[in-house]
């Protein structure tokens, strides 16, 4: 049986997983159409709206709605509702998406810290600079509180790696040295809220990041599959504490047809691996064995170590081709 058969529903990344700048990536459609389990999408960019994600998805030929669609802003939202007494003022440093989700749920949303907010809230948006940032800033160190919609310093383009959110939360900490508390993934708050949306016993979360994506749905106590399709690669996985490691590791979408047997880190295609002092060696393989069946093979070896690699050492031709490949 197929990892999809195993689990009642999918609770997926968007950037580096579903798509990357807005264009789904390889499979990614066919699979979630045709899985025949909900699917919602958990993101940290708060710089979108549930309806404008919702319709973007619609976009690349997924057939969703607002309400299959949880964001890092609408966490922060309501984290700091639970903080904060009903209309008070906040300070948004981010979209007008989050202004409008801050003014929905009862706050009075200012844009000077000459207006004393109660709190700064800060999510992702391209227009964020100087200005807007030295703002929350002074009303940090006003007494206002601080609230991030998510961490992530990276967020994957078409083009590569762009500065993310936790990137500009740096700029206010550093000048501040206030840390925000963050709403977003790796929280297991998002995880929990979105298995409940479709009445899921058994969901399995999707993503690209250790750090968030897989670091929250194992916080969540929930399984998680990695795709290496965004930012993290292969010689991250293989250096990855235990709170970091997922259940299943795919090269991408189209690997969640494969059973948990074939998608769990162990020796497959072939290959054997084993500890050499600090290294590990990489031996065996054939013409038909893949990147991916090497890495599981390592990844069993690595993650029973009590310490990560020093080096991987490919000693036959089938392993040094699909170590070359590895980031």
């Amino acid at each position: 049986m197929s990892i999809l058969t195993t689990h009642d529903s999918l609770l997926l990344d968007l950037d580096g997983t579903v798509w990357e700048g807005g264009q789904a990536l390889q499979c990614v459609v066919d699979v979630i159409n045709s899985c025949g389990i909900p699917a919602v999408y958990v993101t940290n960019n708060a710089s979108r709206s549930p309806h404008t994600v919702a319709d973007m998805l619609g976009q690349i030929g997924l057939d969703t709605d607002a309400k299959h669609v949880v964001t890092s802003a609408q966490a922060a939202v309501r984290m700091a509702r639970e903080d904060l007494p009903a209309g008070s003022k906040v300070l948004i440093i981010g979209a007008d998406s989050f202004r409008t989700l801050a003014r929905d749920a009862g706050f009075e949303v200012v844009s000077s810290a000459d207006e004393k907010p109660a709190a700064v809230l800060q999510g992702m948006d391209k227009s964020v600079g100087w200005e807007q940032l030295s703002e929350g800033a002074i009303a940090i160190n006003q007494g206002a509180k601080f609230y991030a919609s998510n961490l992530d310093t990276q967020l994957p383009t078409e083009r590569g790696l762009a500065v993310g959110n936790g990137s500009l939360v740096a700029a206010i900490t550093s000048t501040t040295g206030v840390e925000p508390k963050s709403a977003g993934k790796p929280e297991p708050a998002m995880f929990t809220q979105a298995a409940k949306l479709v009445g899921s016993t058994k969901p399995l979360a999707v993503g690209d990041r250790l750090d968030t994506d897989i670091a929250g749905g194992n916080t969540a106590a929930m399984d998680t599959f990695h795709v290496l399709t965004g930012v993290s690669r292969e010689l991250e996985l293989i250096e990855a504490p235990a709170e970091l490691r997922p259940n299943f590791v795919g090269a991408g979408f189209h690997e969640l047809s494969l059973s948990e047997a074939q998608a769990r880190p162990g020796a497959q295609g072939g290959f054997m691996a084993r500890y050499d002092g600090y290294d590990i060696v990489l031996q065996g393989g054939n013409e038909k064995s893949t990147s991916i069946e090497a890495l599981r093979t390592v990844l069993e070896v690595a993650w029973a170590g009590s310490q990560a690699p020093r080096y991987i050492q490919p000693r036959s031709e089938f392993a040094e081709k699909a170590v070359s490949t590895w980031q």
